[in-house]
């Protein structure tokens, strides 16, 4: 997502618990949809709602990994690093920032997903 989520949307999914465990635990390493599931302590369809709001809003990233027997799944990482609320002269701003991965280190991770 090239632009900001709109404010009420951003606190919205900021205010949903399982959205934040999400974050939290994705922040460290890129985790599969299951994986989430048991550290968030939250069902599977539950953890896919909000990995896909999360998406939609630029917060986190899904990559693919190749698994044994050649099977493909999902892992996702979380993209976010802060969240800015200033209130000046009346007027609300709401800042996101975002981790911009590295083009080549992006291509270093998709190839160890290979290997």
């Amino acid at each position: 997502m090239s632009e900001e989520p709109p404010p009420d949307e951003l606190f919205a999914l900021l205010d949903d618990e399982y959205a934040r465990a999400i974050l939290t635990e994705a922040s460290e390493q890129a985790m599969s949809a299951k994986a989430l599931s048991e550290a968030c302590d939250a069902s599977l369809p539950t953890i896919y709602r909000r990995i896909d709001r999360l998406i939609e809003c630029g917060l986190v990233e899904e990559y693919t990994r190749i698994g044994e027997e050649g099977r493909h799944y999902g892992v996702y990482e979380a993209t976010l690093r802060r969240v800015t609320v200033e209130l000046s002269e009346g007027e609300l701003t709401v800042g996101v920032e975002i981790e911009e991965e590295d083009p080549a280190d992006r291509f270093a991770r998709l190839w160890e997903g290979v290997r």
